[in-house]
């Protein structure tokens, strides 16, 4: 577990949790003008941490946000700030904000960005547990909109959804797309399993293209098992064989009951619970963290 007074990465320095602070003129605070990913370490090595930078440079370009620092330069400073806290096993959060600047909109008066790196242990999100869901009334945004292929620091649609959630008393809840057909979950992508098939949404689905969903993806193909990305309705949803979630706070996590009705048998089925399994197998192999 980590100490309380773990050690927090701001613009190339650290600082103690109690002393880690932003300007109250930074762009990520005043707008959420920035980008952000959440990464984590298994057992020593940071799981998939290439293409996690690779994700967060590309958010980066479409904000017209420059991040200064190379993208070697980027993981070198997250393995340093693991070595630092002395964390094998630990979830990892990125922020690259426009940096300080004025009251204005303005992006050009924020002269330089503003990296922090946080590292710090997170259970996943529905550790032991089977996810519940209700359908949210919050719609996700439109690709024409702020796309949602972009990971930024505005997450109020998403927080929008999560407070009908919690307000149901459920784990988590789905957002439909403008279209009014699946979408995702506030913070994690959906699968269902119909007749020995697995089915997500396609990226044209206003998606953001999670890390952990491309994982299970490559599982399910070594297992011989077909993967259709295409839309997905409520009612396809209903009469899901099986549905999980996934993402890198939740990673696999099996989808039981929506809106108050059982998916499949209401418990995890063979598909999700091979894939469960292989995932963990898989998890610890990343980029070694050096002390």
């Amino acid at each position: 577990m980590l100490s309380k007074e773990f050690e927090v990465y701001i613009d190339g320095k650290y600082y103690p949790k109690k002393e880690a602070k932003i300007s109250v003129f930074d762009h990520g605070f005043l707008y959420g003008d920035g980008v952000f990913e959440g990464i984590r370490a298994y057992e020593g090595c940071v799981f998939k941490l290439n293409e996690h930078i690779n994700r967060l440079y590309e958010s980066a370009k479409s904000i017209e946000l420059i991040i200064p620092l190379s993208k070697a330069e980027f993981k070198n400073a997250i393995i340093e700030t693991l070595n630092r806290n002395k964390l094998k096993d630990a979830y990892i959060r990125v922020v690259v904000s426009r940096g300080i600047g004025t009251l204005g909109l303005n992006p050009t008066l924020c002269p330089k960005a503003s990296i922090i790196i946080i590292a710090d242990y997170l259970a996943p999100l529905f550790e032991g547990k089977n996810a519940t869901a209700i359908i949210a009334f919050t719609r996700r945004n439109s690709v024409t909109a702020i796309n949602p292929m972009i990971k930024s620091l505005n997450y109020l649609n998403n927080i929008l959804a999560r407070i009908e959630a919690n307000k149901a008393g459920v784990n988590e809840a789905l957002m439909l797309n403008q279209n009014g057909t699946v979408c995702e979950g506030t913070g994690d992508n959906i699968f269902i399993v119909k007749a020995g098939v697995i089915i997500t949404p396609p990226p044209s689905a206003a998606i953001l293209l999670g890390i952990t969903r491309q994982v299970v993806i490559d599982l399910a193909e070594k297992e011989g098992i077909k993967v259709v990305e295409r839309s997905i309705t409520v009612h396809e949803l209903y009469n899901a064989d099986e549905s999980f979630f996934t993402g890198t706070a939740a990673e696999i996590a099996p989808l039981v009951n929506v809106d108050g009705k059982l998916i499949g048998t209401g418990k995890p089925g063979p598909v999700t619970t091979m894939l469960i399994d292989n995932f963990k197998k898989i998890r610890k192999r990343g980029t070694p963290i050096y002390s």
